[in-house]
Formats: structure tokens, sequence, C-alpha cells
């Protein structure tokens, strides 16, 4: 197991810089998980680990050696690739030892890593077999069990489920967890798939344009974004964005005969209005009228109870349904809310018909504000 520390790195080709000079430290026995879209530069620093590609500028470090200029083979990183590259004229248990026999290990020193390999990725009946005659995940199976008796300081992982179907994906999604548990080898693992970071990883680096947006622990990224992008793109379906207005409003306190009408800090998005949370009321006071951005997890909106006559002055206009996806456990349902597009996520199965008026309503606690310019979080009251 090693640590792993970047500082200042960046890389381009030519007149292009495809990395912008970033810094990221990796603990020992950490899993990290890289993601962002494509072109957003992940795999590309994934390389640069692995010594396949060459640092433009700055330095990695090995537990606090500087490994830029070693070849790959001398780094004692294992990397598992998302073509599995296997050979094709080798067994199963002859690809898993390739390494090892390059290094001239002793036989039975191979062997007994191999059958050790094979038995935690449950493929230790297939040692004999030539990679044509294996499934995807067998065969991504077999890659990492290549790179798992090498015994490296560390993992690389470039979307190794990426070419293989759900179930398969959610198989070995959890056994790379399980390995992870079970050797704690400090693992570096690229994904464009946010379910695949949420699941597996300690630490989640969230990439953009050659460049960090956000890193932290899986909740801490989901709950507390850092932007609109990283609100949008953590999440499945991705938070609800609405455009409006801080906007107060004003209602009668009963409590006192005669009462000025008091202030009770809101959102307005054209036709719907928000009341927001005491954490925001930091943001919001003294800017009435400013732009802002409010944002909505699917699961954060739900449809309402009857509205009683006490409470129908209160009630949001209603929204129509789209399509409606049931999938057994939840329902997800595209909805039309005041011209804003929605995804509302609801467990279980909802009895609403297509173009049908749906009362909807919030749980105000799960409101996120942004900057309505640059897209940055606003800042909670402390």
């Amino acid at each position: 197991m090693a640590s792993v520390e970047l500082i200042e790195v960046a890389k381009s080709y030519g007149k292009m810089q495809v990395l912008k000079p970033l810094n990221l430290s990796i603990e020992d026995g950490s899993f990290t998980v890289l993601v962002g879209p494509s072109g957003c530069g992940k795999s590309t620093l994934l390389r640069l680990l692995a010594g396949l590609e060459s640092v433009s500028d700055g330095d990695i470090l090995l537990d606090n050696r500087q490994i830029n200029n070693l070849d790959p083979a001398d780094r004692d990183i294992a990397m598992v690739f998302q073509s599995y590259a296997l050979y094709p004229h080798l067994t199963v248990a002859e690809n898993m030892a390739f390494h090892m026999q390059v290094k001239r290990v002793p036989k039975a020193e191979q062997q007994a890593k191999v059958l050790q390999a094979a038995k935690v990725l449950a493929i230790d009946h297939l040692l004999q077999r030539l990679p044509k005659d294996l499934s995807g995940g067998q065969r991504q199976r077999v890659a990492m069990g290549r790179a798992l008796v090498r015994s490296p300081k560390v993992f690389l992982f470039d979307e190794p489920l990426s070419n293989l179907d759900a179930q398969l994906r959610m198989e070995l999604r959890a056994e790379i967890k399980s390995v992870h548990q079970q050797f704690r080898t400090t693992t570096v693992y690229v994904t464009h798939d946010q379910i695949e970071a949420m699941t597996l990883a300690d630490r989640i680096v969230v990439m953009k344009d050659g460049y960090i947006v956000q890193q932290g622990e899986p909740l801490e990224i989901y709950d507390r974004p850092v932007n609109t992008f990283v609100a949008r793109f953590i999440g499945s379906p991705p938070m609800n964005l609405f455009n409006g207005v801080f906007a107060p409003r004003a209602f009668a306190d009963d409590s006192k005969i005669n009462s000025d009408a008091q202030q009770q800090l809101g959102v307005q998005c054209d036709a719907l209005w928000f009341a927001l949370p005491e954490k925001w009321r930091q943001a919001a006071e003294g800017n009435a009228g400013k732009p802002v951005t409010l944002g909505l997890r699917p699961h954060d909106i739900f449809i309402a109870r009857a509205a009683s006559e006490n409470d129908a002055q209160e009630a949001q206009p209603k929204a129509t349904l789209r399509l409606l996806e049931v999938t057994g456990e939840s329902s997800l349902m595209h909805i039309d809310w005041c011209g804003f597009a929605l995804h509302v996520q609801c467990s279980g199965r909802v009895q609403v018909s297509v173009d049908a008026p749906i009362a909807l309503d919030i749980r105000h606690e799960g409101i996120h504000l942004f900057d309505s310019e640059n897209g940055q979080r606003l800042q909670e009251n402390a």
C-alpha cells in the first residue's frame, strides 16, 4: 500500500492543455474515484499515474518519492484496462501469471498466487480456459486477477465495467469493493458513471474540462454540491434546477392583535414560490429581487395531500405529468411544473395518468441555492 500525491500536475499535447495544473492527495489504503464527463481528463490523469503518459509539468509522488521519470514496470502500480487486454493464446492461469514470469518469480509461488487470486474472484474453475471461451464478466475478473497477483502498491482501474451489462456491472462493483476491503490496497478508479462513484468510493474527485471541481466523501458531495455542474452530475436522476429571484412573502401574525405583516423568506420561480428553511436565511436577507438558482433532488418533490379550504390559498399551481417510468420499487415521473421540466421520484407505484394535473409539494430542508451567474453554491448559515 502507498500514498499518492500530485503536485501542480499538468498535461499538454502541443498547444492543447488537457489537464490544468492540479493538486491531489490520495491516502494510503483509500479507494478514490475520478468521475466526470467524457473528455474531462480523468483517464489521462490515470495514465500519468501508470507511466503510460509523461507529465508536462508538476510532480507525482508515491510514498513521498518522485516517480515522474520511472518506467511503468518500475512503479509498482498495476492497471486494469477497460478492454481487458488479455493475451488470446494464453490460458487464464498463464495470463494471470505473465508478469511474474517476466520477473522470474519461482513457479511454485506463481501457482500459489494465481490460485489465491482466482479463488477470491471466483474464477478458480476457469484457470485452463482461453479468453475466447470466457464471458465479458469473466474476462474482466481475469484482468483484475492479473493485477491482484502482483501485490502492487496501487491499483488503477480505467472504466473496467463500461463494456458489461447492468447485472454484471452490479456484481463486479460488489466484487471490486470486496477485494479492496480485504486487501486495503490504495485504489484509483476512473468512471463516468456516478452510481459507480457513489457506491465504490471512500473519496470522489469530480473533474471537468481538465481540472478538479470538487473532492470529498460521496455523501458530502451529494448533500453539498459546490456548484450546479456537480449538483446535476452527482445524483441519478439529476437535481432539478429552477431559475428565480429572492422574493419574501407577507403573512399575518395571528398571535398579535393588529400586528403588522411579517416577512417569510422565499424564492419566486415564475408562478411558483418556495419558502426557504432557516439555513438559507443569511443568503436571502436583504436580497429581494436578486436572481438565484434553486435546486431540488427528485426525491425532495412529492405528490401533495389534498388541500383543504384553509390552505388552498397557499397551494402551488398544479403540474402536468408528461411521462411515467415504473421500475417496480419506485416510480420516476417526468413533470412539467409551470414551464419547468422536472424529474420526480417516488417510492412504490403512483396512480396518475399522463397529461393529468398533479398537486406537488416539496421537502423544504432539501432546498439548495446557487448563484445564478456563476453557478456556485451560496453560503449557508454558520
